[in-house]
């Protein structure tokens, strides 16, 4: 007999990445995506009780995780400067490690820490290849308002990027 608690970690566990990659966007220390992380998870699990399956869960867990990262941002202010120690901390073979992809995502998320938590959303979604409805549903927003919304953050972290060479 599969129990809730069974169901939820079954899921949770095969959409671990994305939680991992919000929390990525959104805290540049180590620490801090792991706390995120966590919150995540825990805000997930609080509101497992009311899903309802009127979407897929995938769907509902971005919404609960993307809205949790912005507040644990708005409470975490103190944050500056991205620190890139941590982003190679993981031991990978000397000849299966890639050395310029990495430094290539090291600045891509050092220029997705400079944007604020709306952009960073918007760029996410961008990234899972959300379609424009599917991002209009999650946002709140008409489809013509997530395209330029969308276009002003690609073109703000384009911006970024280009500014950091």
């Amino acid at each position: 007999m599969v129990t809730l608690e069974h169901e939820f970690l079954a899921k949770m566990e095969k959409h671990k990445g994305i939680l991992f990659k919000i929390s990525k966007m959104y805290m540049d220390e180590k620490d801090d995506r792991d706390d995120l992380f966590q919150e995540i998870i825990y805000q997930v699990w609080k509101a497992y009780p009311n899903f309802k399956g009127e979407s897929e869960f995938s769907t509902w867990m971005y919404r609960i995780a993307l809205n949790t990262a912005i507040i644990f941002l708005k409470s975490e202010k103190k944050r500056s400067l991205i620190s890139h120690e941590d982003y190679t901390e993981y031991k990978i073979e000397q000849d299966e490690y890639d050395h310029e992809k990495e430094e290539r995502l090291e600045k891509m998320y050092a220029a997705i820490h400079q944007l604020n938590p709306i952009d960073k959303a918007f760029i996410f979604y961008y990234l899972e290849n959300f379609s424009g409805k599917q991002i209009a549903e999650q946002m709140g927003i008409s489809e013509g308002n997530v395209r330029v919304k969308m276009n002003r953050a690609k073109n703000k972290l384009k911006d970024i990027l280009h500014s950091n060479t």
